[in-house]
């Protein structure tokens, strides 16, 4: 078969570089689809990105699709002939929708049922024939922003200002937007020139002796790779950030690494401030020496050649320096204000407008801060430096510095409330409280932190909800799902000895007792524990818990969050135990019977055989036993105990009929199994637990 590379390249205006991993993604899958949909065997598929294109080669694609032989299969025989033996119309119709005559039919046996059939051959195509189909898979790529140019309907991420279309070296008849295709490409804008391609497989060298590398992983490893050249070369450490890195690479078309140098009085401002300067604003990683000390330095990445690079250095330590000289600015402005002052200020910022202000949220917070560590009996140390630092939790953000970068908010307050003389531990709080900031961040260390950080996302939460502010699709203004994910975390990692329901009530009671309007307080309860409790089945399913599993642990209720999750795997394990089964079959019939039960008094003097006073006692000594484990949270101690009964209950059924006729005894049999259902609810509904397909 013959085969040959097929080349398309789109150039646009400089795309935003936020958009181009996913456009790289949908590029390759849409073109693998179309492809496969085209029945066009090909050997690959690679798609590139950079701020000026997007690209696809399609290596040692055949020249043509392969022809098809295929049988049709028509109507049963019987339909086909009538009873003179001549073709029906359905057997006449069968045939010419299949482009064939009643004198190509023949007939096969199908389970026991002769049916009529055609052989059709169906030669492929050419794919130079097909390939304008490439237009459909361009415009459905997806991005979060288009727009519209010229006086073209057409709405696209950025203005198509030219098409590469190759099939080997014979140009593909393509248009988009009033751009024709053609052999042309052009490189890099300021160092390249257009060129024109004699082939689809000279496109990646060709561009790249025009300062192109098409190839995100490519300049990626140039970047690398310089990088640690530098490193090497200065003894420095430079933080590599994969996000950053992730943008830079798809800023530049062709990218050389460099360094510059700022003034070292800038280090006495907060190394965070600096940092997030360098990256936020002018795209520089940071670099700090063998002792993890921050250093005067950075290192950028430049869109272009080693040409005047000591030029292009200079430059950008003009711009840094302006940028830094604001920082510094912004840090000893704040360092003459005040504590109070600032947290005075938060009376006139908005938190939400049914919520009342900022200022109203921390008087919130700080009580629910105190509410919760009485509820966790926590030390008096603890408790009042958590109380403290929700005082003062927000009032970094009226700062010069959090204002002009507020990804800094608690930050930043650490480092004030350390300069205005505030305990360690308070100062920790303030920043831990905002954790975690997103998913895979760190969680607070200290208690303290713990505690403003729940009792902060709790308020949030509590309060958007009752106020109708509900997460729906793709739409969280306040990032309510992320801060209940941060709740379940905490109490997770902190392994606090409270259930969640506790802690919704106490946070309710904040809006109550400050008289801020809400909804009816039931329906925002179940509103929320709604919420939560699909939070808390993400984070089981993130730990490979099954959704069976999860509905069983949670059919009460989260609890105690730490001890549902151990039940969870207990539970994970004990699905999966074959010596168990025994144990959930009779736990299992005892779950389907219990429910009839009208009485919940158990007497002694209805039994009327030994399997009835033995499940009893059996019972009776399991309940302490059982309670203890639950009161201890130990997830395997308590299933271990219920599955002591196991043996009792087994017997209890082979010699005991519960549906008696006598309605005393029925009545006191389905007691007796409503009891030991009782405990194994406090456990998990294991009726929802989905054990035979395990075995």
């Amino acid at each position: 078969m013959t085969t040959t590379n097929i080349l398309f390249e789109i150039g646009l205006e400089e795309m935003p570089a936020r958009f181009l991993d996913d456009a790289q993604r949908q590029l390759l899958e849409k073109t693998t689809a179309w492809l496969d949909e085209l029945r066009v065997p090909y050997q690959g598929v690679e798609a590139y990105v950079t701020p000026r294109r997007l690209a696809v080669l399609i290596k040692d694609a055949a020249e043509k699709q392969p022809d098809i032989e295929e049988e049709a299969k028509g109507p049963a025989k019987s339909i086909a002939l009538d009873e003179n033996g001549e073709w029906t119309k359905a057997a006449v119709g069968f045939s010419r929708g299949q482009g064939k005559t009643v004198k190509d039919i023949y007939t096969k046996e199908v389970n026991g049922t002769e049916y009529i059939f055609v052989s059709k051959f169906i030669e492929g195509s050419k794919t130079f024939d097909l390939l304008q189909g490439f237009k459909d898979v361009v415009l459905k790529v997806n991005f979060p922003k288009n727009m519209r140019w010229s006086d073209l309907n057409l709405r696209y991420v950025r203005p198509i200002r030219w098409i590469t279309a190759l099939f080997g070296s014979e140009v593909i008849p393509l248009e988009i937007a009033g751009v024709t295709a053609s052999n042309a490409t052009f490189g890099h804008r300021f160092l390249g020139k257009s060129i024109e391609l004699s082939s689809a497989g000279d496109y990646r060298n060709k561009l790249k002796e025009q300062y192109v590398i098409v190839d995100p992983s490519e300049r990626e490893k140039k970047i690398r790779s310089e990088i640690e050249q530098l490193q090497e070369n200065k003894n420095w450490q430079v933080t590599v950030d994969a996000d950053l890195l992730d943008e830079v690479k798809h800023l530049v078309e062709y990218p050389t690494v460099f360094s510059g140098s700022f003034d070292e009085e800038f280090l006495a401002v907060p190394e965070e401030a600096l940092i997030t300067s360098m990256k936020e604003h002018q795209r520089y990683f940071p670099v700090r020496d063998s002792e993890g000390e921050l250093l005067p330095n950075f290192v950028a990445v430049r869109n272009g050649n080693s040409d005047f690079i000591e030029t292009v250095a200079r430059g950008n330590e003009k711009v840094l320096r302006a940028r830094l000289s604001d920082a510094r600015f912004f840090f000893e402005e704040d360092k003459k204000q005040s504590i109070a002052n600032n947290v005075k200020k938060l009376e006139k910022m908005v938190f939400q407008e049914k919520l009342g202000t900022i200022a109203e949220k921390v008087e919130r917070v700080a009580q629910l801060t105190s509410k919760i560590a009485e509820l966790l009996d926590m030390d008096t140390a603890v408790r009042n430096h958590a109380v403290r630092a929700a005082e003062i939790s927000k009032f970094d953000l009226v700062t010069n510095m959090v204002n002009e970068f507020t990804e800094l908010q608690g930050i930043m307050g650490e480092k004030y409330a350390r300069l205005f003389g505030e305990n360690e531990r308070t100062a920790q709080a303030i920043n831990e409280h905002y954790m975690p900031r997103h998913a895979g961040d760190t969680l607070p260390q200290s208690p303290e932190g713990a505690l403003v950080s729940v009792a902060d996302k709790l308020d949030t939460i509590i309060g958007c909800i009752s106020v109708g502010i509900i997460p729906s699709g793709s739409q969280d203004p306040y990032g309510l799902r992320r801060q209940a994910i941060g709740v379940l975390q905490i109490l997770k990692a902190q392994k606090w000895e409270v259930k969640l329901e506790q802690l919704l009530e106490q946070a309710y009671q904040q809006f109550e007792t400050k008289g801020i309007p809400t909804r009816d307080k039931q329906e925002t309860m179940e509103n929320v524990s709604e919420f939560f409790a699909h939070r808390a089945g993400y984070i089981l399913k993130e730990a490979g818990i099954d959704q069976d599993v999860i509905e069983a642990v949670l059919h009460a209720g989260i609890g105690i969050f730490q001890f549902t999750f151990d039940k969870a795997l207990v539970l994970t394990d004990k699905r999966q135990d074959e010596a168990f089964k025994p144990v959930q079959e009779g736990l299992g019939r005892v779950l389907n019977l219990a429910g009839k039960a009208k009485t919940e008094e158990v007497k002694k003097e209805l039994f009327e055989n030994e399997t009835e006073t033995e499940l009893n006692a059996a019972v009776e000594r399991v309940v302490p036993e059982f309670q203890q484990a639950l009161n201890r949270q130990k997830a395997s101690q308590a299933i271990n105990v219920l599955a002591e009964l196991a043996d009792p209950i087994h017997a209890f059924f082979d010699h005991t009929m519960v549906m008696a006729e006598d309605e005393h005894v029925k009545n006191n049999r389905l007691a007796l199994l409503n009891k030991i259902a009782s405990m194994v609810y406090q456990y998990a509904d294991l009726s929802k637990v989905q054990w035979k397909q395990q075995f």
